[in-house]
This record gives structure tokens, sequence and C-alpha cells, in this order.
């Protein structure tokens, strides 16, 4: 079993001027990523990324995730190139769907979602190589185009996604799979299949976002995370009790990210909700086996 890397969302509800002392604050805690948000109308992913990799020295910086109807795969790989030339090895790059309502809001809904994502993962993956790429496909057209500064060490390229075509589809050209909040252990399993299904190896790593509360009061706990999982449920068509969280005193919530490590998720990134989410991640990280 690989070594399990926790990580930590910047929610995109917290304002980005505080993101830099967020960022050296958890890396001296020890954490081993840093995950920021790009949905419509909150912050922008690179910029906030940079923000985070210029702030820190070892911290692993993730985008959750560039919706690809926004992005022009090749402006998208220009800038991925300059933040993994500069902060080598210190980036993952999660590429979506987006929202299809935030994409219709803008006017950016692709007629194929699928024909999308793979093509825009495929072209920025070879753009980032130092490939010369022309793709005339569904959904991107790109004629000639090769990156002047390609970075030495391209970061891995991972999907977010949800459901089984498109899970198939991250098996078939991603780097990894960014699975969304709510999903537990039981669900792991499932989409290790699926991934396989579309040709994944073991090299693809799976990075899980959970709903995390940390206190020693069941109580307080359950009701700080409730408004979350009842809104997440209805959006994952489950119960709201299905929604899988990392909660409890620290050592319960040690063992539900075990729990998920056990089924297969080689880096577990806690959103935080509720007071002190920096105490709350120093708590996990210190009753967390590594």
């Amino acid at each position: 079993m690989t070594n399990l890397r926790i990580g930590v969302m910047y929610d995109r509800d917290w304002a980005p001027e505080g993101l830099p002392e967020f960022a050296r604050r958890a890396e001296a805690l020890g954490a081993d990523d840093l995950w920021v948000v790009e949905d419509l109308s909150w912050n922008g992913g690179v910029s906030a990324a940079a923000v985070a990799l210029g702030a820190t020295e070892r911290l692993r910086v993730g985008i959750g995730i560039a919706p690809a109807p926004l992005r022009s795969p090749a402006l998208l790989a220009m800038e991925l190139a300059t933040l993994a030339r500069v902060f080598p090895g210190r980036l993952v790059a999660g590429i979506g769907h987006g929202v299809r309502e935030w994409m219709e809001q803008v006017g950016v809904a692709p007629r194929s979602p699928l024909s999308l994502l793979e093509e825009t993962i495929t072209a920025v993956g070879a753009l980032l190589r130092g490939e010369r790429v022309t793709l005339e496909g569904r959904e991107v057209r790109i004629d000639g185009v090769k990156l002047v500064h390609p970075p030495a060490e391209p970061p891995p390229l991972v999907a977010g996604v949800v459901r089984p075509r498109s899970l198939e589809l991250s098996g078939r050209v991603a780097d990894g799979t960014l699975i969304a909040e709510g999903h537990g252990p039981g669900d792991l399993e499932n989409i290790r299949a699926l991934l396989a299904k579309g040709g994944a190896g073991e090299g693809h790593s799976l990075n899980v976002f959970a709903f995390a509360c940390v206190g020693e009061d069941p109580q307080e706990v359950a009701r700080t995370l409730h408004p979350h999982t009842e809104g997440h449920g209805a959006w994952l068509g489950r119960p709201q009790e299905e929604v899988f969280t990392v909660s409890g005193d620290a050592a319960g919530a040690a063992e539900r990210i075990g729990a998920l490590r056990a089924s297969g998720a080689d880096t577990v990134v806690l959103r935080f909700v509720g007071s002190e989410p920096l105490r709350q991640l120093e708590a996990v990280l210190g009753a967390v086996e590594r």
C-alpha cells in the first residue's frame, strides 16, 4: 500500500487574501497537499494555485477543478506549464466538465461534455509534454500548436468526475481521478472498477475530497455538518445519512481516513466545516498513521 497523502481544501467561501497565510500554516502542520477551488463566480483556480505555491516551499497544490468549457486547452496548458516550471513537482491540475447550469449561464456549454473533456485532457497533456498538437475533434480544434516553454516535469492531470462514463473516460486519458465530497469506501471500490474498465493502470491516482469536522462533542459535530451533508446528499441523489464524512473526535476522523485509504484512496483532501479549520487539521494529522 502506497503512502497516503493528506491534504486540505481552501474553501471557495474563504476570502482569497487569506490563502497565503493559510497555506503556510497548513504546510507547517505537515499537510501534504492544499487544494484550491474553481467554481463560477468564486476564485480563479490557476491564480489561486499560483498564490499558494508562491507562499510555500514544499506543499503540493491541486487545482480542483478547472471546468473544461471555460478554458481554452492551449491557454490552460500555457498557464500550467508556467507554474510547473517555476514550482516543479508541486502542481496537480484537475479538469472537469463544469456544472452544466453554470456553463450555460456564460454561454459555453458544449454539445458533448464527454468529448470536450477527453479532447481537452488529451490536448493539454500533449502540449505539456512538449508535443506539437493538431487536433480536429468534436469540440476542440488545434492546428499545430507547440509550447515554447514546456515543463521538464509535466504536472499530473486528474479528471474531476462522478458518473460512470466519465470515470471510464478518466481511466482512459487522465493521470488520476478526483472524487467529489460525500463518497465513501464502498463507492471507491466501484469507482476503481470503472477506472480500470477505462484502462487505468496502477499509476492512476485516486484523490478524494471529504467533508470534515473534528470535535469532542458528537452532537455539535453533527449540527455543524448537517447543512453541508443535506445539500450534498441532494446533489449526489442519496440520503443525507449516506453522505460520507471524515468526522468525530480526532481518532474517529483518522479511522475514517484509514477506511478511504484501505479502499484505494491515494490522497484524501479534507474540506473542513466549522470553526478553526487549521486546529481541526492539526488534530487529524496528529491522529493519522502515515
